[in-house]
């Protein structure tokens, strides 16, 4: 799991100044000049603009831990506006250009916010809009392009203005940073969240250095790490806080630019999300299917040598899931047998890794030493799957309110099925959903409450001070001292890994009574090459229905559904999959099915982790839904 970090700051402040000292003039961040080109921005240049930005803003109004807008995409004006934030003593509020403007003006009056830096004069307009509607004093810093309301300035005017600041004698950066505390609010972030409105979740500076501080990550000067996902949602912040602390450079990059950057950056390490290796699972396949006879041949015998090989390596290495700790004998058995299995395909696997399979991990860049997965369920043919190709993809978990990261596999406790061990200083029990029982740990219990499901809760120096002025629900998910619910459902198994099965707040119960929990059955019809989504619903019906975004067409230039698969297809395939056969108890079998006319969009259906938000598809189709169940009934 690996040890604790010796740090040498106690807030994020600190961690900027003392890369800046630690690496100097090595390159801290790359942002793209052109297609091909990228331009660096090194550790101390990135110290320095950030306080002339922090000076700046100080001069514009920025008060002492007060909240400052910050709506953007991925970019490195981001990065330093972070780093500003934090010299000045303030705490920033991000979003994405993909925010509502119903979320965005629930932010900007639930947050106070009166200062905000924007991505470009799109985002300034709509931000004015929304003040002028809500009547709020709202002044916007552009970082691209030039300023068109009155009450707004280009980001480089802030900076220059600090710069000047600085050289005559300001010395207000330098006082607020000595009254910066561990305690204080580094971030506050809105989660768009699957249900309800947003919620303010306040993170502290200590909650953030105890993740670099625990996380075992253990990245170098020498990796270069691709900034993939959406850079205000904690999950990436967390990665690029962890690789300002080793010294790497972070690329920025977009979906849509992906693959010419895996190949361009050649990336060491990136965070992804499940969705990103269910795209690329789809197109390798698609091109094997595609590909000639002989090449599709030897693609099929590199594969099942690879899952063979790696399943008896990951049986000798420990790594095989397991609901018991090991009996011994059984142990030296299985090792007597995996490793003659090993030996056995050693040459054989060894030809075609070289053969095949590298050129497979080409497609993420070829020299990529691990990936984290994160924000959704890594389906588990897909995580096997790239792991026996000889993609690193390794699986977290974790909430917003949890800074985030409760659990990592690692490179040496790599548990596939799991989402690893705990990191440190992190304490976990499993409840029981209805009793509130603690199921684990259990010292009544020969097995210490093992593989018993229920919900996770979690103790430990990343969570969440509270939501945001919103005592309620802070109650409702944080106890007197310190146990956070978390809502997911999970057990811990006989690796001592913990294990997510879903989540509690999403169970569908029937009429009948029957609670059935709608994440594998979505998971597994993902896996059809006819479909691109679905969404279960049945909430209070006697049967499951499910909504499905049939397979988009071959086409990229056309991003509507294929309409051209027939109901009757789908329905089909939905009978095969959802089956007993497959494991599904009649109750969980579908029996009505819709099609939808459109994708799931981020921002709108689904959020930036591509998580289904429940209740936004259910309210915009709630006709349909009513319509499924309503001719069933008749």
């Amino acid at each position: 799991m690996g040890d604790t970090k010796q740090l040498d700051f106690s807030h994020l402040a600190g961690l900027y100044v003392w890369a800046a000292e630690q690496y100097g003039d090595m390159p801290a961040f790359g942002y793209r000049v052109d297609a091909k080109k990228w331009q660096p921005l090194t550790f101390a240049g990135l110290a320095e603009r950030g306080r002339h930005l922090a000076t700046g803003l100080i001069d514009l109004g920025l008060v002492e831990r007060g909240h400052l807008g910050l709506f953007s995409d991925n970019r490195v004006e981001w990065i330093l506006s972070d780093c500003a934030t934090h010299f000045a003593g303030a705490a920033n509020v991000p979003r994405g250009s993909d925010v509502t403007d119903k979320e965005l003006a629930f932010i900007l009056v639930h947050a106070g916010i009166r200062l905000a830096i924007v991505e470009d004069v799109t985002m300034e307009q709509r931000v004015h809009e929304i003040a002028s509607e809500k009547e709020l004093s709202v002044y916007t810093i552009v970082m691209e392009g030039e300023p068109k309301a009155k009450a707004s300035c280009s980001m480089s005017a802030v900076e220059e203005r600090g710069k000047r600041l600085l050289a005559d004698g300001d010395q207000a950066v330098a006082q607020r940073m000595e009254r910066l505390k561990p305690e204080h609010l580094f971030t506050l972030i809105y989660t768009s969240g699957t249900t309800g409105r947003p919620k303010g979740v306040m993170l502290t500076h200590a909650n953030m250095v105890s993740q670099i501080r625990n996380i075992p990550l253990h990245l170098t000067w020498r990796d270069r790490v691709l900034s993939l996902l959406p850079v205000w949602h904690i999950y990436e912040r967390v990665f690029e806080m962890i690789t300002i602390h080793a010294g790497a450079c972070t690329y920025y990059s977009n979906p849509r630019l992906l693959a010419r950057d895996l190949l361009a950056v050649e990336p060491s390490f990136m965070g992804s999300a499940p969705r990103l290796w269910e795209t690329l699972h789809d197109r390798i396949l698609k091109n094997v299917a595609h590909s000639h006879p002989v090449r599709r041949g030897l693609f099929h015998i590199a594969h099942w040598l690879s899952r063979h090989y790696h399943r008896s390596l990951f049986y000798l290495k420990g790594y095989d899931y397991r609901t018991h700790p090991p009996v011994a004998w059984k142990r030296n058995l299985g090792c007597v047998w995996y490793g003659l299995c090993w030996f056995l395909l050693l040459p054989w696997y060894g030809f075609f890794n070289v053969a095949v399979l590298e050129r497979i991990r080409q497609v993420a860049g070829g020299s990529m030493k691990a990936t984290i997965s994160g924000g959704g369920a890594l389906p588990e043919h897909i995580d096997r799957f790239f792991n026996n190709m000889g993609i690193t993809v390794l699986e977290g978990y974790g909430l917003t309110e949890t800074s985030p990261v409760l659990a990592v596999r690692t490179l040496t406790h790599r548990v596939i099925g799991t989402v690893g061990p705990l990191i440190p200083e992190t304490e976990i029990r499993i409840v029981d959903v209805d009793s509130g029982d603690i199921l684990y740990p259990d010292a009544k219990d020969e097995n210490a409450g093992r593989m018993r499901k229920g919900e996770i809760q979690v103790r430990g120096p990343q969570v969440m001070k509270g939501y945001y002025r919103d005592s309620t629900m802070t109650g409702m998910v944080l106890s007197e001292d310190g146990w956070f619910r978390t809502g997911d459902l999970g057990l811990i198994n006989g690796n001592d890994c913990l294990k997510v099965l879903g989540r509690s707040k999403e169970t569908i119960v029937l009429s009948s009574g029957e609670n059935v929990e709608p994440g594998p059955i979505e998971s597994l019809l993902r896996q059809s090459p006819l479909i691109d989504n679905c969404m279960v619903v049945g909430q209070d019906e006697r049967h499951l229905g499910v909504l499905v975004v049939p397979a988009e067409d071959a086409d990229e230039t056309d991003p509507k559904p294929d309409t051209t698969i027939s109901d009757e297809q789908l329905e089909a395939e939905v009978r095969q999959l959802i089956s007993g056969e497959n494991g599904f108890r009649p109750y969980e079998r579908i029996r009505v099915l819709r099609k939808l006319p459109e994708p799931f969009e981020v921002g709108k259906e689904i959020t930036n982790l591509f998580k289904l938000r429940r209740h936004v598809i259910e309210e915009k189709y709630r006709d349909l839904i009513d319509e499924m169940f309503n001719t069933q009934r008749k």
